[in-house]
């Protein structure tokens, strides 16, 4: 990898990267590295030391912190493995729990001992170990590697380091690259696979504004739910068994009541998923105008079917609830998204930007970066909307990824016909598979998001991009419109195809045969959409040319940012590894005449109030506690706190993260951020970015007067005011 000389451009190139250079609210930091900006944080109420923040040679708070099944994060809250998260982390742990004469969805759950907890098989937690940056390694690896190769080169030195690094060990490791692979670091893990349900509101609680208010301040939504982590013999990662005990933490937060008001300090401590801040105006303009509408309009067509059929039973609401939500949420993340990046005009911004870097530029590789940048992408923009179709529509198809994994696996059971093991692990791992589907499979749902999204895809992919199958489809069952004729075609599958009911994909399981398979049109179909063969006939190279050239180019601006910024603090971009943002609660104006308070209270809850309301019904028991303002220790001013907003700098990943206060005191849960900062995933902006959380105080209520969960409550360390008040007996039974 050549280094680019900047010498030329002094600065210049300082002064164009100035608004890149975070503030103290805005960044996402590698916990490693946060001693670097330990004066900021003491300056806005940071009172800890950053070992207490991140060692590896003695307990800290990294250690109460955990990757909560590799989407979310939780936090550590007592020394028996108690797990807070979110609502919509646990919300599938809580919907496959539940049935309608044991509807803990509806009506919450909380344990009152440990034989109640509920296992939930496929969840897991990872407890970060330590961190080491091996960029010497990689680099050296990469001497003399031709350009075209080094992508191919990394994934093979960073699987060798990860393997020596875990090689011996019940540890996990893997390599990231941070700023756009100008950088490689190692991370080490536990992983716990022994996880169970604890405790969860009433959906009417954590889930309160459903859609309508999601992504909005002000915010009334119980966003929490509890778990644990068990572990084997010497408090060790062991599979699931009911001699299994709780593990003990090296570390855990102590949970704060004395509240929150405006200015105060608060850190977000988590696993945020994926940010973009550096993405080019040419990847601001096509988010915007084609893969975000498309996205949208894709999503919707599944919403729509699955909330029909949702409204008709309680059975069919708990089957596709967990589907749902996960669906909605950047349903109306990417409608939120494409119109705060218009609103803030980021795309003007980054080409103005651009031109200056451009025109500042005085070497040959440099002053040539933005015009290769745009031509990468005109190569790869028409098929934008294409390659989104495949990804959103055709492979979302769970029956047509089914039926082609199917066909794979009984070609390679065919040539290990005589292993009689192999043989019993494949047809396990099917009928596994065939379970899964068939707990969210609805027949009617099911037929008119495929009849849809296929009318949508013949309709919205230029006729010069369709696949082969979709125009012999057309030609075949072609009856004037495609709204008409993908129906046919869809009807037609349902009734002579033995892959898609789930009935008789038992049935064809129990004496599975190839050349059967070979004839089923269910399977003609799904065959099509193996994802390497269909970019190959129908992408040829514009992806991995597209994907190279931008790999390289983001590699190039980034060490020019990296090399004109030397001393100064830059944070990467998320990548799903453990990162610290830390600012203030802090109120906000999102419009002339307007400022938002920095808290939400249960009166503002119960004003939404509707009886019997998807979206803003209310538990009869918080009703009634709330009738006699009964809010015990949790209360303030006469009512009870809800939930805040901080400037701090999140994004996907970040739900359940602890919101910490300068004591290291657990003072809310993460769980979303505001309408008018939807941008941030691409572009911060300092004025409006707004993380919202549920205050500890209304989640220890919940579990507390309307749970009567009290076993739970007197397992926390709970900080009052400055006096310690004693806590009762604690009563958890054992197991």
């Amino acid at each position: 990898m050549k280094r680019m000389k900047f010498a030329a451009l002094g600065l210049v190139i300082i002064a164009l990267f100035a608004g890149n250079v975070a503030k103290a609210d805005e960044g996402m930091w590698l916990p490693m590295l946060i001693g670097k900006n330990y004066e900021q944080m003491k300056k806005q109420g940071f009172k800890l030391t950053p070992e207490d923040l991140y060692s590896v040679n003695k307990a800290s708070i990294k250690d109460a912190i955990v990757s909560f099944g590799g989407f979310c994060t939780g936090e550590i809250v007592s020394k028996n493995g108690l797990i807070f998260t979110n609502h919509h982390c646990g919300y599938n742990a809580a919907a496959s729990n539940s049935t309608p004469e044991n509807n803990i969805l509806d009506n919450g759950f909380y344990a009152k001992s440990y034989s109640e907890e509920k296992a939930i098989p496929g969840l897991f937690v990872r407890f970060l170990v330590r961190i080491e940056d091996v960029t010497p390694k990689v680099t050296a690896a990469l001497a003399g590697v031709p350009e075209n190769e080094k992508a191919a080169k990394v994934a093979e030195i960073s699987k060798q380091i990860a393997a020596d690094a875990q090689a011996g060990t019940t540890t996990e490791a893997e390599v990231k690259d941070v700023y756009k692979a100008n950088q490689f670091l190692l991370f080490i893990y536990n992983r716990f696979t022994d996880v169970r349900l604890v405790g969860v509101p009433p959906q009417s609680i954590g889930k309160f504004g459903g859609d309508t208010d999601n992504w909005e301040w002000p915010r009334h939504t119980g966003d929490f739910s509890i778990f644990r982590v068990y572990a084997g013999a010497n408090n060790e990662a062991a599979p699931y068994s009911a001699s299994n005990k709780p593990y003990t933490p090296k570390k855990f937060l102590p949970v704060s009541i004395k509240g929150v008001k405006n200015n105060d300090f608060a850190m977000v401590y988590g696993y945020p998923g994926k940010t973009d801040r550096f993405l080019t105006s040419h990847g601001v303009a096509l988010a915007t105008e084609k893969t975000n509408p498309t996205i949208v309009k894709l999503r919707d067509i599944r919403l729509k079917a699955w909330k029909e059929e949702m409204d008709k039973s309680v059975d069919t609401r708990l089957k596709l609830s967990s589907q749902y939500a996960q669906i909605a949420n950047y349903w109306k993340y990417f409608i939120g998204q494409t119109e705060q990046l218009k609103r803030l005009k980021i795309y003007e911004q980054k080409q103005t930007e651009e031109s200056k870097f451009t025109a500042a530029a005085k070497d040959s590789v440099s002053a040539g970066l933005m015009e290769n940048y745009k031509k990468a992408y005109a190569a790869y923009e028409p098929y934008a909307v294409h390659i989104t179709y495949v990804n959103e529509g055709l492979l979302a198809s769970a029956w047509a990824r089914n039926a082609a994994q199917l066909g794979s696996a009984l070609k390679a059971m065919s040539d290990k016909k005589d292993d009689a093991a192999y043989i019993a692990r494949a047809k396990e791992n099917l009928n596994t598979l065939v379970s899964t589907y068939q707990q969210t499979y609805n027949e009617t749902a099911d037929k008119k998001i495929f009849a849809q999204i296929l009318t949508a895809f013949y309709n919205d992919v230029p006729k010069s991009q369709h696949p082969k199958f979709i125009t012999l489809i057309a030609e075949k069952y072609w009856k004037g419109s495609a709204e008409e004729t993908f129906k046919s075609y869809t009807d037609y599958l349902w009734a002579n195809s033995n892959l898609i009911d789930p009935v008789k994909l038992r049935a064809f399981l129990a004496n599975p045969d190839l050349s059967k398979l070979e004839k089923d049109p269910g399977y003609e179909y799904a065959k099509n959409l193996n994802p390497q063969d269909y970019v190959k006939n129908n992408f040829g190279s514009i992806l991995s040319d597209f994907s190279a050239a931008k790999s390289k180019l983001d590699n190039l601006y980034l060490k020019a940012l990296l090399d004109a910024n030397k001393g100064k603090l830059i944070y990467p971009d998320a990548n799903s590894t453990m990162r610290i943002s830390y600012g203030q609660v802090q109120n906000y104006s999102p419009k002339d005449g307007i400022t938002y308070n920095v808290t939400t209270n249960i009166d503002g809850m119960v004003a939404k109030y509707q009886k019997g309301d998807d979206e803003f019904d209310l538990p009869q028991s918080l009703l009634d506690a709330y009738a006699k303002r009964d809010f015990r220790e949790y209360g303030e001013n006469g009512t009870l706190p809800v939930a805040f907003i901080s400037n701090n700098d999140i994004t996907g990943g970040n739900s359940g993260s602890p919101v910490i206060n300068g004591n290291g005191e657990l003072i809310g849960l993460a769980f979303d951020g505001n309408w008018e900062a939807m941008s941030g995933d691409i572009a911060f902006d300092k004025q409006y970015k707004r993380t919202i959380s549920v205050d500890a105080r209304f989640v220890l209520w919940c579990i507390d007067v309307l749970g009567g969960a009290k076993n739970i409550i007197n397992e926390l360390d709970i900080r009052r005011d400055k006096i310690p008040v004693a806590k009762e007996k604690l009563t958890m039974k054992s197991k």
